[in-house]
């Protein structure tokens, strides 16, 4: 008898860990269901958050049987991270931050550790402490991936939301029947700039304009850079059949283009929004009539 117990306890502990946790799966799955991290995110469904953790301990079973619990690379994690990045993301969608998502993956640990402490409490205490150290290791490890999974989220959530404010930061104003304009305000990056390109495209498109305004009244500073992209946007226009005009250029913006040695002759000017438009209304055909009572002094 001794010499049989002592041939159970040859196994590897991370490989014993792994056939625990595929015994396990189920009851650990239910346990992991009401735990914060998966309630929070499947909250019209409680089997939906059973079935992510089931994803999850099935996953952590495959990392312990290959031996490689340290790694956060192993094979078994690959099919657990799109799970954990979609977790990630809803989290990072509600506001939560690193920190709390960490404490909600150790919160994981102490309902799996209590099944293992059970199964295994008739083993040697050698033994438990090797299996328990395996365990404590591995999900070390899938907090290590999830910690990955929720910074990559939290980038592509900042970049969404940056795309959207520039988006938002450039709009498309369709002044007359054939005449869009984009006021632009602020700072003009390499980002930014495309954003203005492709906007100002599609509306050249979808209002079937002829004429297109870039009002840069509103942009604090000129450099070689932002001249580039202008010229770049208006010859784009010119490819799609639409007349480009460049308005709001301020004296010093131009003291600062002249400066720079920068040749916009080949890009229509106007020194505002306003000239810009009676520009375009006369390409129009349209005739422009000053206001008579704007000439009339009050009495």
């Amino acid at each position: 008898m001794p010499e049989q117990q002592v041939a159970e306890h040859e196994t590897d502990p991370a490989e014993e860990v792994g056939a625990f946790l595929r015994r396990r799966r189920e009851q650990i799955a239910q346990r992991w269901a009401d735990a914060a991290l998966f309630r929070t995110v499947y909250t019209v469904s409680r089997d939906d958050a059973v079935d992510a953790g089931r994803t999850v301990v099935e996953a952590l079973a495959a990392v312990a049987v290959s031996g490689r619990v340290q790694d956060a690379e192993a094979d078994g994690f690959t099919v657990v991270r799109e799970q954990l990045a979609r977790t990630a993301q809803a989290r990072a969608r509600a506001g939560a931050t690193i920190a709390q998502i960490s404490e909600e993956m150790d919160a994981l640990r102490p309902p799996v550790t209590d099944l293992l402490l059970d199964e295994l409490s008739e083993s040697p205490a050698e033994h438990l402490r090797e299996c328990t150290t395996a365990l404590t290791v591995l999900m070390g490890t899938l907090r290590l991936v999830m910690l990955e999974a929720t910074t990559i989220a939290g980038q592509e959530l900042i970049n969404r939301q940056r795309l959207e404010l520039l988006e938002i930061a450039t709009p498309v104003i369709k002044l007359w029947e054939g005449i869009v304009a984009v006021p632009l305000i602020g700072t003009l990056d390499s980002a930014r700039s495309q954003v203005v390109m492709e906007t100002l495209l599609d509306a050249v498109v979808e209002q079937h304009a002829r004429i297109a305004i870039l009002d840069i009244t509103g942009v604090p500073t000129v450099d070689s850079l932002v001249a580039q992209h202008l010229m770049k946007t208006v010859a784009a226009a010119r490819l799609m059949g639409a007349e480009c005009i460049v308005s709001g250029i301020r004296p010093a913006i131009a003291q600062t283009i002249v400066h720079l040695g920068i040749d916009l002759s080949s890009v229509l000017t106007r020194a505002s929004l306003a000239d810009a438009l009676a520009y375009a209304l006369q390409q129009q055909g349209a005739h422009i009539v000053p206001n008579p009572a704007s000439t009339v002094e009050p009495r």
